[in-house]
């Protein structure tokens, strides 16, 4: 299971060079269909603009990647917005950026820099996430060592999954395969082994993390 970075919603942005007005929508995606169907859609919203330019990433190791120069000169404006998404580190994304062109010619370098850029602006209005694999680890315990494992849970920032209350308090963990062993031993320590641990298969999730 390998862990990525993608977007959590739609982003937009807007610039503007030499008059040129370059507008970006941004949109996670968990397939090429859908990847498809966001780019119509802003190209009927903009069915007006002569290039309604797009690029995605798709995969958890980002191995399909697509781009469209809709009428730009050839690598100017598809290429540059795939290769703002690669900069990102993102992937199951994809990226439009629609241009009015405002009567001066910007160049092919010009053009080049204003999809790479105006791409840029908006995967960085995109709020992130890290989707990678958690296990779920419970431990069941009596209700008197409950005070001991939530001052644990909250001094190491553990994420939880909430926690059952019955007969017994049942207290549930989100932690990454590789920390499972460590946790479990942690947990046998502080209960001084008065707690019975299940170990539940590894799931991916969504972790919402702050853009750079």
């Amino acid at each position: 299971m390998q862990a990525y970075k993608t977007i959590a919603e739609c982003g937009t942005a807007f610039y503007e060079i030499q008059k040129s007005k370059f507008y970006t929508y941004t949109a996670p995606v968990a397939d090429e269909a859908a990847a498809r169907e966001f780019v119509q859609g802003i190209k009927k919203k903009h069915f007006d603009a002569r290039h309604n330019c797009s690029a995605w990433v798709l995969g958890d190791d980002s191995s399909q990647q697509k781009s469209n120069d809709d009428g730009e000169p050839g690598g100017t404006a598809g290429n540059p917005i795939l290769e703002a998404i690669k900069q990102h580190g993102l992937t199951n994304v994809v990226v439009v950026v629609t241009r009015y062109f405002g009567g001066i010619k910007l160049g092919a370098g010009g053009l080049i820099r204003a999809y790479n850029h105006a791409a840029s602006l908006g995967l960085d209005a995109s709020p992130l996430v890290e989707v990678k694999p958690f296990c779920m680890v419970s431990a069941e315990m009596d209700y008197t060592l409950l005070g001991t494992i939530e001052n644990w849970v909250r001094n190491n920032s553990i994420r939880t999954n909430g926690t059952d209350y019955t007969d017994r308090v049942t207290v549930n963990l989100l932690i990454e395969p590789q920390n499972v062993d460590a946790t479990k031993a942690a947990l046998i320590d502080l209960t001084a082994g008065q707690c019975h641990i299940t170990v539940n298969e590894a799931k991916f999730m969504k972790v919402p993390i702050e853009n750079s």
